[in-house]
């Protein structure tokens, strides 16, 4: 018979979902998440007040899983904890591949009556093999499927970001922010309370994955801290691995308690099992979804050396500061830059020591063939491992809101420099004045994918780090 573990990539993939307990008090939500589903979608309801409304959105109901036909892959339960364990049972009796179980109130209350349930619940999963998600989470996203945890979740084209989540808003949140910043979707599980499959699970299942090329993931606590750790090393082996963790603080370790019924782990022990897997921590979404946008828009780089390009001189100033506080170089050039860049430099208002300020050179207009010959400089200086480059909306905004075409000739330079350069580049586009402007200017270099960051300190931070993961792989396969 085949284990919780096996059934995973069957649950995660499926042909055939079924929701259990839907109502129309709450919008039948989840048949709703469920309306670009590509496979076969079925209803369990015995309310007869409710199965009119389910009928109507063109979805076949049953009283009962053992009436459903064919082989059932995922079955999505929203159905009062009580009643719980008879519908887990249903499932295994029908040898479903795995259910996800939105219902809460388990073990994350501290009731005896809750981890009780939660228990029984457990026992009959392992005892059939079955693919328990949660108790108390959001279920499963497959875009590319179109399984959905929220409705908003986009569904068609699946991206490269597996992620892993004791929280159901992250796991949203993830999908919906990381989508509008140019970071898509494999798949992604809220996992709850972990009664059967932990943390570890979902790790060796994405590490195999295919379509998975960086694992992320928000995480408050584990059951067995060894075996995260070998799981993680195993992954950050084949790809990088992104961890947010939760409840770091003594406070905060309180609230995962009630939350996902985690047990708490120190920071300083946690931070430990990162460093020893050869992951990348982070501390915030932002954080997360900025590293995310660095490792996948930016070319792998293991130097530290930034060359840095802003629009005027105090942002000079504070962009060096910023990349070097993250842990990163602002080195000198080589002799022959400087050179090659006394010959058309407009020093006046401006320096090319580097950081470069290059607004009196370039123009806020945007003189395109000097902007070409710093990049092309930068990419021949020995000096330099990556570029970052400020894209200045305080100076441009009135323009792209006059004419938003006047982005692009700026946005084709860049694509073709990083499409031919060996060096990563990173672009800043700061909130201004004119934020809808900036916003809808960042969305359309998100499109053209270009790693876009609204700081400086975010672009370093998120930089830095993919270095340091770069830095490490190189170091073990050297």
């Amino acid at each position: 018979m085949p284990d919780s573990k096996s059934n995973l990539s069957r649950t995660l993939n499926p042909s055939t979902v079924v929701v259990v307990g839907d109502k129309r008090m709450n919008g039948y939500m989840w048949l709703n998440n469920m309306r670009d589903f590509t496979g076969k979608l079925y209803s369990v309801q015995v309310d007869p007040a409710e199965i009119s409304g389910i009928e109507e959105l063109g979805v076949r109901n049953y009283t009962s899983l053992a009436e459903v036909p064919g082989e059932i892959d995922y079955v999505l339960c929203a159905v009062p904890r009580t009643i719980a364990p008879r519908i887990i049972a249903d499932c295994a009796a029908r040898h479903v591949g795995g259910v996800a179980l939105f219902t809460s109130g388990f073990a994350e209350t501290g009731e005896e009556e809750g981890v009780r349930l939660q228990s029984e619940l457990g026992e009959i999963a392992r005892r059939a093999g079955l693919a328990l998600i949660g108790p108390n989470c959001m279920g499963l996203y497959n875009a590319k499927l179109g399984v959905r945890q929220a409705g908003e979740q986009p569904t068609g084209e699946a991206g490269p970001v597996g992620f892993i989540s004791q929280s159901g808003t992250h796991a949203i949140n993830f999908s919906l922010t990381g989508a509008a910043q140019g970071v898509r979707i494999s798949a992604s599980i809220s996992i709850g309370n972990a009664e059967v499959l932990d943390v570890a699970d979902y790790v060796d299942y994405l590490a195999a994955d295919s379509d998975t090329q960086v694992i992320a993931m928000y995480v408050e606590g584990t059951k067995d801290g060894r075996r995260l750790l070998r799981s993680l090393r195993r992954a950050a082996e084949a790809k990088p691995v992104v961890i947010w963790k939760g409840g770091v603080t003594e406070a905060g370790a309180r609230a995962t308690a009630s939350h996902t019924a985690s047990l708490a782990t120190s920071n300083d022990v946690w931070n430990a099992v990162v460093r020893q897997a050869g992951a990348i921590a982070t501390e915030s979404l932002d954080e997360t979804i900025d590293v995310l946008k660095a490792l996948l828009r930016c070319k792998p780089a293991t130097g530290l050396g930034m060359g840095l390009l802003a629009m005027t001189g105090g942002q000079s100033v504070v962009i060096t500061d910023a990349f070097v506080r993250a842990g990163l170089d602002v080195p000198l050039l080589t002799d022959a830059s400087y050179a090659e860049l006394a010959g058309f430099f407009n020093v006046i208002g401006g320096s090319y020591k580097n950081p470069l300020d290059i607004g009196g050179t370039i123009g806020f207009g945007g003189q395109h063939e000097q902007l070409q010959r710093l990049l092309d400089i930068l990419e021949a200086d020995a000096n330099v491992d990556a570029i970052a480059m400020e894209l200045a909306s305080g100076f441009l905004a009135r323009r792209w809101q006059a004419d938003p075409a006047s982005l692009d000739p700026l946005l084709d330079l860049l694509v073709a420099h990083q499409d031919r350069s060996a060096k990563p580049l990173v672009t800043i586009l700061h909130p201004g004045h004119l934020e809808e402007v900036t916003a809808k200017a960042r969305a359309r270099v998100v499109e053209r994918g270009l790693a876009v960051f609204p700081s400086f300190e975010r672009a370093a931070r998120a930089l830095s780090s993919a270095i340091a993961y770069w830095r490490s792989r190189a170091a073990a396969e050297a």
